[in-house]
């Protein structure tokens, strides 16, 4: 007899799996940026980019990299 075990897909926030390209007009870098719905968001925080060229936001997922 197979058993399947099916995986429990939990949702998540919409930012988790996006991308965003940022330019260094747009620092200093924060999540939410200013182009993000803020009714719905978490706090903003600021992101350290300028030395790796990458962040990640601790509340909501969302990574960053630094173009050019």
């Amino acid at each position: 007899m197979t058993t399947h075990n099916r995986s429990t897909t939990k949702s998540t926030d919409t930012n988790t799996h996006h991308i965003y390209e940022v330019a260094h007009a747009d620092l200093p870098l924060h999540c939410p940026t200013d182009s993000m719905t803020l009714w719905n968001s978490h706090p903003r925080v600021y992101l350290a980019i300028e030395a790796t060229g990458k962040a990640k936001c601790p509340y909501c997922g969302a990574d960053y990299i630094l173009r050019g």
